[in-house]
């Protein structure tokens, strides 16, 4: 069995060899028993249910949270020669019969639902009557009340293997599942411990990056204007921020589409499509716009804010360079988001879950506090141990100079034991700037008032979040946090300890000049017009890549490309080979 999937690997995807992990999910899965499959966003891990897919006989059921990601992955199989199909709430009545009709008559391999049509009886009906080799939950986390993203529909799931007279074999799938969350999917699907896998969590071709203080509409508007020719996801917390940022972009002329839910269904619909089919370069949305984007060519991953917990920062900076390419994820921090998440935490229905959601809250808020490897306290946050540095993220590379601001450190540590140590950030920076607000009168016997005047009370507040990052300043939780001096911080009052500050960051370009790759992703476009469909549908950034690499001038070398099977090859073929010929 394990030959046919190598050779249907290579026929349908276009691969030489699976990738780590793949072949040993694949053979376990193939060996009739049930399998957890922990695999980074990237990974391959659509690949360990669909080949499997084609070894049996049958149609494999593939549950999933999503209408934009079904579409996305029956478009990639379609485009790759395979029959698959998907029934959710955007098809009518009558297309979801004749959906069912051709499961029936065993025309489609693969088809998928959405975890709520579980719970219509008649649907189940239909069901049991199906030859169902293979059931595939994909953003399996969702089962698990332990998780970011806990669905209660998922919970039908379980109940669903009992439909048939031979129970199908079960194939869970997550990029994000601490220990705690793959234990609760295990015990929930009653899958064998020995039958998880997990290939690890490490983007290698990913940079992270955590910016303090900077300034968040000018940083966005000069990244984007130095990348004009990359594909972009900005993130931000709120519709509001959304409306914001995109305003801010759409006036300087870049190519921009919107996503959060307060937008209609057919408008969020549309600004996706014009993502996805690259009319525009940039989609600002709130985490609304999350595990549905099946976007290979995405470059670089912006939070504009900082998101609630690690495994939605990590899902969604996964967003990027799924094709394997080198990418960026930026994540702009500022005190004053926790504050919103913490609010946004506070207005949850179930009260119960509000604990866990601000221990998570508080893990993502020492990601942006920590100086050591950006990777490595990811990986070691989904339960990875003996971990390396990365050497690529902002905090292994950061070489800018530093400044000694020990003084000015001293004068705010000063100020805050001052006002004994029980106000906020803002109203800190206000005194220290000798703010006239009328707020300030108790304050003005103090020897800090105005003590750094020089700078504004903006400045001042950037500064404090400086020194909070640097753990010399703690921030006392609460519905309204206030600020102390820590142990640290007592070392630097007592000139014990310096303080460094780097100056501020410069933009960073992401290299991509070759005219030949220009030339391909423009024929890539044509043909994606012209069939209706996204471009990286046709082919990804990174069998783009290859070709320039490769230079192809016929059908069999083609066929060594990466992601080129036997379908794309008699599809596609022509065109690129000719286009490659002119280079050569």
């Amino acid at each position: 069995m394990l030959l046919l999937a190598q050779q249907i690997l290579k026929q349908y995807f276009g691969y030489q060899s699976f990738r780590i992990g793949q072949q040993q999910v694949i053979d376990n899965v193939l060996n009739g028993k049930d399998t957890l499959c922990v695999m980074p966003t990237g990974g391959g891990k659509s690949l360990c249910y669909q080949v499997p897919a084609l070894c049996m006989e049958g149609t494999t059921l593939v549950i999933s949270p999503l209408i934009s990601l079904m579409k996305d992955q029956v478009d990639l199989l379609h485009s790759n020669g395979i029959s698959a199909a998907y029934i959710n709430s955007s098809l009518t009545y009558s297309e979801i019969n004749q959906t069912m009709l051709d499961v029936k008559n065993g025309t489609i391999k693969l088809l998928y639902i959405a975890p709520e049509r579980l719970e219509h009886n008649e649907f189940r009906a239909e069901l049991s009557q199906l030859n169902i080799p293979l059931v595939a939950i994909d953003e399996a986390h969702c089962i698990s009340q332990w998780g970011h993203d806990f669905r209660p529909s998922y919970r039908k799931v379980s109940s669903l293997l009992s439909l048939w007279a031979k129970k199908p074999t079960v194939i869970a799938l997550t990029a994000t599942a601490t220990p705690t969350v793959s234990q609760d999917i295990c015990s929930l699907l009653h899958i064998n411990s020995n039958d998880s896998f997990i290939t690890g969590f490490s983007r290698d071709n990913l940079s992270f990056k955590v910016l303090i203080g900077e300034n968040r509409d000018q940083y966005i508007k000069k990244y984007v204007q130095s990348n004009l020719n990359e594909v972009g996801i900005i993130y931000a917390t709120t519709r509001k921020s959304v409306e914001a940022v995109y305003e801010l972009l759409l006036k300087n002329g870049v190519g921009v589409a919107k996503y959060h839910g307060g937008m209609g269904e057919e408008e969020r619909t549309r600004e996706q499509n014009r993502f996805l089919q690259d009319e525009v370069q940039v989609m600002v949305a709130t985490n609304a716009f999350g595990m549905g984007i099946n976007k290979t060519n995405v470059r670089f991953v912006l939070h504009y804010q900082m998101p609630r917990n690690m495994e939605s920062y990590y899902q969604e900076a996964g967003r990027a360079g799924r094709d394997g390419l080198p990418s960026e994820c930026i994540l702009l921090y500022s005190s004053s988001d926790e504050q919103t998440q913490r609010f946004l935490i506070d207005q949850a229905q179930d009260r119960s879950r509000i604990p866990l959601e601000l221990e998570k809250l508080q893990r993502m808020v020492d990601y942006c506090h920590t100086e050591n490897c950006l990777q490595s306290y990811i990986i070691e946050y989904f339960g990875e141990t003996n971990t390396t540095e990365c050497g690529q993220c902002s905090n292994c590379i950061d070489e800018r100079p530093k400044m000694d601001v020990t003084e000015d450190a001293q004068k705010v540590l000063s100020c805050v034991v001052r006002m004994g140590q029980k106000f906020g950030k803002t109203i800190t920076a206000q005194v220290l700037a000798g703010s006239r607000n009328k707020k300030m009168e108790s304050f003005r016997q103090l020897s800090t008032f105005g003590i750094l005047k020089a700078m504004s009370a903006k400045d001042i507040a950037n500064f404090i979040e400086f020194l909070i990052s640097e753990r010399v300043l703690l921030v006392q939780p609460g519905q309204f946090p206030t600020i102390y001096v820590s142990d640290e911080g007592k070392d630097v009052l007592m000139g014990k300890r310096k303080v460094w500050r780097r100056t501020k960051v410069e933009i960073t370009t992401i290299r991509n000049d070759d005219p030949l790759f220009e030339h391909l992703r423009a024929i890539r476009k044509e043909i994606a017009t012209r069939e209706g469909v996204p471009p990286f549908v046709v082919f990804s950034d990174k069998s783009l890549k290859d070709m320039c690499e490769k230079k192809p001038t016929d059908e069999q070398l083609f066929l060594e490309v990466s992601g080129v099977g036997q379908n794309k090859l008699e599809r596609y073929g022509k065109e690129f080979i000719a286009a490659i010929k002119e280079f050569v």
